[in-house]
C-alpha cells in the first residue's frame, strides 16, 4: 500500500543580528543584574539589531540559508508564509519585502500574526496549501526585531556597545519601569522550506491549533491602536504604552497547562505515546515555562532542549531557531519523532507532530 503524501521540511536556516547583548550590558542602563534576569527567565544574553535592520531583512537572510540547505534556488519557491509580530511597517507586510529582496518569482505571500505561535500556525497553513495541490514548495519564515519596542534613549548606545557612558539616573529609572519585559526579548529569524513528498514516512503528521480571546489581555500592547484617533499619541509614548504588557503569573500557569495538553492531543490523534517522542521543541519564552512543560509531560531534560539562555524570547523565530540547531547538532536525526508546541498572545497555542 502506498504511503500517504507528506509535507516534509527539506531545509532550514537562521539569521542573527550583529549586536550580542549580555545581561551585564543591560544592567548598565537599568536597575537589574545578571542574577536577577537569570533567576526569573534563564536568559544570559540575546541579540539586538541596530537601526536600519528590520525583521524583513533578517527573515530574508534566514530564508536564503534555508533555500540553500534544501538544495534549491529562489525561483523554486511557490509560496511564502511570513510570521512576525514586529514587521518593518504596518503596511505592507513583510512577505512582499522578502519576495523582492531574495529574488523570488511573483509568488503569493502570506503575512500571519499569531505572535509566539506564528511558526506553528504557519506550519499548519503550509501543510494545508501543499495538501490542497496548489503548491509544491513553501517557504516558511519566523522573524522578529523586538528591539524596536525598547523605550531607551541614550541607553541604546550602551546596550549596543557603542558607548561606555551610562545614562543619568532619570533615564535609568525610566528604563527600570519596564525591565520585567524588556530583558526577555531578542531579535532573530528562522526559516524552513517545506516540500511535497509522496513516499517515505517523514513529514508533518498531525497538528492541533487553538485560540481563546477571553484571555487576550494577559499579553497585549495597549498603545498604538486604530480604534483611537490618532493611531498613537505622544502621551502614550511618554507613558510607555507602546511596550507590550504581560500578566506573567497567568501566562505561566496557562502555558504549563495548555502546551502539554496540546502535545498529548496530537500524540493521541496519531496513536503514539508521550514516551515515544524523541524531542519536544517548546516555544522559548522562559526557562521556567520550558521546565514546567517538561515536568508536566514527564520527560527527561534531554528530550526538551532549550536555547533561551543564548537568544532570549524571539517569538515567531524561537521554534525554527531551535529546530535548526537540533538538526545541526544531531538531536533531530532521521526517524526522530518531534513535537512542536507554542503559546502566545491571543491567546493562540497548539502543537504539531513531525517525523524526521
Amino acid at each position: 500500500m502506498a504511503l500517504p503524501m507528506r509535507s516534509v521540511i527539506t531545509g532550514s536556516g537562521i539569521a542573527l543580528p550583529q549586536h550580542l547583548v549580555t545581561n551585564d550590558r543591560l544592567a548598565r542602563i537599568m536597575d537589574t543584574s545578571d542574577e536577577w534576569i537569570r533567576t526569573r527567565s534563564g536568559i544570559e544574553q540575546r541579540y539586538f539589531a541596530g537601526p536600519g535592520l528590520g525583521s524583513a531583512e533578517l527573515g530574508s537572510m534566514a530564508a536564503e540559508a534555508a533555500i540553500r540547505d534544501a538544495g534549491l534556488k529562489p525561483e523554486d519557491i511557490d509560496v511564502v508564509i511570513f510570521a512576525t509580530m514586529t514587521p518593518d511597517h504596518v503596511l505592507p507586510g513583510n512577505g512582499p519585502l522578502l519576495q523582492k529582496r531574495i529574488g523570488l518569482r511573483n509568488v503569493p505571500t502570506f503575512d500571519i500574526r499569531q505572535q509566539c505561535s506564528g511558526f506553528l500556525y504557519g506550519l499548519d497553513l503550509g501543510d494545508s496549501l501543499i495538501k490542497s495541490g496548489k503548491f509544491e514548495r513553501v517557504l516558511l519564515v519566523g522573524a522578529e526585531t523586538h528591539s524596536g519596542f525598547m523605550p531607551w534613549d541614550q541607553g541604546w548606545r550602551v546596550v549596543l556597545g557603542l558607548s561606555d557612558d551610562e545614562p543619568d539616573e532619570a533615564e535609568k529609572s525610566w528604563n527600570t519601569q519596564s525591565r520585567d519585559r524588556t530583558v526577555l526579548f531578542g531579535d532573530a529569524a528562522g526559516a524552513v522550506v517545506v516540500e511535497r513528498r509522496e513516499q517515505g514516512a517523514a513529514g508533518l503528521l498531525r497538528t492541533r491549533l487553538y485560540s481563546d480571546g477571553g484571555v487576550a489581555d494577559a499579553l497585549t500592547m495597549r498603545g498604538a491602536s486604530f480604534k483611537q484617533r490618532p493611531f498613537v499619541t505622544k502621551e502614550q509614548i511618554a507613558a510607555g504604552e507602546t511596550i507590550p504588557v504581560m500578566n506573567g503569573r497567568e501566562v505561566f500557569k496557562t502555558a504549563v497547562t495548555l502546551m502539554p495538553q496540546a502535545v498529548r492531543d496530537v500524540c493521541a490523534d496519531e496513536g503514539v505515546t508521550i514516551e515515544e517522542l524523541d524531542l519536544v521543541l517548546v516555544h522559548q519564552a522562559n526557562l521556567r515555562i520550558i521546565e514546567g512543560v517538561q515536568k508536566q509531560l514527564g520527560l527527561p531534560a534531554g528530550k526538551v532542549p532549550h536555547n533561551i539562555e543564548r537568544y532570549g524570547n524571539t517569538t515567531a523565530a524561537t521554534l525554527p531557531l531551535l529546530f535548526h540547531e537540533c538538526r545541526q547538532n544531531g538531536l533531530a536525526g532521521p526517524g526522530a519523532l518531534i513535537a512542536f508546541t507554542a503559546l502566545g498572545s491571543g491567546l493562540h497555542w497548539g502543537a504539531a507532530l513531525y517525523r524526521m
